[in-house]
């Protein structure tokens, strides 16, 4: 990334009430989401009849979770600690990386995930931001209404938001360009992969269509919805434990399966931070896995929190006991 770590890419944006172009998403995209939010979903009804007649194996759980914790930290890690705000630098081969891993997710293109992201940032829990639970109008129902539309319901907007504005130096990028051109194949390759592993290791074709079932559909929806909660659950339900001026929380029942992102409330108080979890207690497996990439040399001018700083936006002094140290070297 050749962003200063001293600049967040959030302040970078243009000011509110700037006008902005508009971007619309075809119906055909519409339709193409709306594929891969069903057929995944569907596995997932279908996962325990499905394993309850005997098509899972030790070695389908194997493949889910190496391609959960791949496409997981991909998202968590790569497109959004790294790309949307720069929590850390590295080299072009980590940037590849970490762009194919979050491709995976089958989350959209790199360009336009981090464009939503930012764009959220920019008008959290009030009108512009593309998947708040907080833009309905008080009354029967609006909390449902709410939770649908930043689950999953803002995935289908019309109105789109615009790269060229929110992230013009993701689509600038030569290399992330070519990754978002050749987005349909990096689909085609997370959903085949995992059955050719399932395929050669086994060597049948039950062994690969048990694992495209369950390393490859059933693992796309378990990421999709992980990922959709800390839109929609880390900013209904939880614990505000950071100031901000946001509803984002924290929900420790999400933390491991979202890599530490259910961590919000600190996300949101402080963007540009490596790590989320940040009280003592809090289990947080992408700041692990950057510190690891620190530790090898892989990632540098890495953003840890400093606890002064935590310490002075925590909405209950009372927990300036559980700050976590985070020198450097710790």
């Amino acid at each position: 990334m050749s962003l200063s770590p001293a600049v967040d890419p959030i302040d970078q944006l243009p000011p509110e009430g700037t006008p902005e172009p508009m971007q619309e998403q075809p119906l055909s995209m519409r339709i193409t989401i709306g594929v891969f939010v069903a057929v995944p979903f569907l596995a997932v009804i279908a996962a325990i009849p499905v394993a309850w007649g005997g098509w899972l194996s030790w070695l389908d759980v194997a493949l889910f979770v190496l391609f959960w914790a791949i496409t997981a930290l991909g998202i968590t890690v790569g497109y959004h600690r790294f790309f949307t705000h720069g929590s850390f630098k590295a080299g072009r081969g980590i940037k590849l990386m970490l762009a194919i891993m979050g491709s995976y997710a089958l989350e959209g293109s790199i360009e336009q995930w981090v464009a939503d992201h930012r764009k959220h940032h920019k008008y959290s829990d009030v009108q512009g931001d593309p998947h708040s639970p907080w833009l309905e109008e008080p009354g029967r129902g609006s909390l449902l209404k709410g939770f649908w539309h930043s689950h999953t319901g803002w995935l289908f907007d019309k109105e789109q938001t615009p790269v060229a504005q929110y992230a013009p130096d993701i689509a600038n990028d030569p290399d992330l360009r070519a990754l978002t051109k050749w987005y349909p194949a990096l689909v085609v390759g997370s959903l085949l992969l995992p059955a050719v592993l399932g395929g050669l290791i086994t060597w049948s074709l039950a062994g690969a269509l048990t694992a495209f079932f369950w390393a490859g559909l059933v693992r796309v929806a378990f990421v999709h919805h992980v990922t959709w909660s800390i839109n929609s659950v880390c900013h209904i339900w939880g614990k505000h434990h950071f100031k901000s001026r946001d509803r984002s929380t924290n929900v420790w029942w999400l933390a491991i399966p979202s890599m530490g992102e259910s961590w919000h409330s600190l996300h949101h108080a402080e963007p540009t931070a490596a790590r989320h979890g940040a009280l003592k207690g809090q289990v947080d497996i992408s700041a692990v896995f950057i510190r690891t990439l620190e530790r090898l040399h892989l990632a540098r001018d890495v953003r840890w929190p400093k606890a002064e700083r935590l310490e002075r936006k925590l909405v209950d002094p009372s927990l300036a006991h559980r700050i976590r140290g985070y020198q450097p070297s710790a």
